[in-house]
């Protein structure tokens, strides 16, 4: 059976305020303005504002793609919190190079991210997972992420058992589920303009602080 879909017509105006070199934070330039944008897009209440594309590749330059949360960030860099059995994981065990995208279409934004990943401590790990809602650390304790299982029943009976084991609900957090931090190593600004002729600001890093710079679109 052949499929095709011709998607050639599907596109929309964007309509927005550009963005001048005037406009962007200058100290510290990215962290700081990435801030200002996340607030924005928080104030506004966009579902899912602190959302983030994190690409991956394996040793052999083999790319992966998934949405994970942003929980942290500041002059260090961006955190999140995984299991490293994942594929995400194991890519990031062999190739530490990453990338992630923020995308607030309401807003015609993105924020691109490139940079090292390293794993944090396990005290951050234990201390966030803590924070987590009950049903989302019995969850997490349940699942050997990216394995394969027999059935969602089988998890769902892991569940169970996990909360018999615990019913103060204090289960422990897997040692496999930990934090990871990306240091940047080049950010970019994106605001969408009309007729395509969209804003780019990047910023790579000097010797001390940042250089700023207008790409085309």
């Amino acid at each position: 059976m052949t499929i095709e879909m011709d998607l050639s017509d599907v596109r929309r105006d964007y309509e927005s305020h550009g963005i001048t070199r005037k406009d962007m934070d200058p100290d510290p330039y990215p962290f700081v303005q990435f801030g200002q944008w996340l607030q924005r897009a928080r104030d506004l209440e966009l579902l899912d504002a602190t959302a983030m594309t994190l690409a991956t590749a394996d040793s052999a330059g083999q790319p992966s793609a998934r949405i994970v949360l942003l929980k942290h960030f500041d002059a260090e860099g961006f955190c999140w919190y995984t299991d490293t059995r994942s594929l995400k994981g194991r890519h990031l065990e062999a190739n530490p190079n990453a990338a992630l995208l923020f995308h607030w279409r309401d807003l015609s934004r993105q924020v691109r991210v490139h940079g090292q990943v390293q794993m944090m401590p396990a005290e951050d790990a234990e201390r966030y997972f803590l924070m987590r809602p009950e049903g989302s650390r019995f969850s997490a304790a349940a699942s050997r992420q990216s394995s394969e299982i027999e059935s969602r029943s089988h998890l769902e009976d892991e569940v169970l058992r996990l909360r018999a084991a615990y019913p103060d609900g204090d289960v422990p957090r897997p040692d496999a589920w930990i934090g990871y931090r990306l240091t940047p190593e080049y950010f970019e600004f994106w605001q969408g303009q009309d007729n395509r002729l969209h804003d780019r600001i990047v910023y790579s890093p000097l010797e001390s602080g940042w250089e700023m710079k207008r790409i085309s679109p």
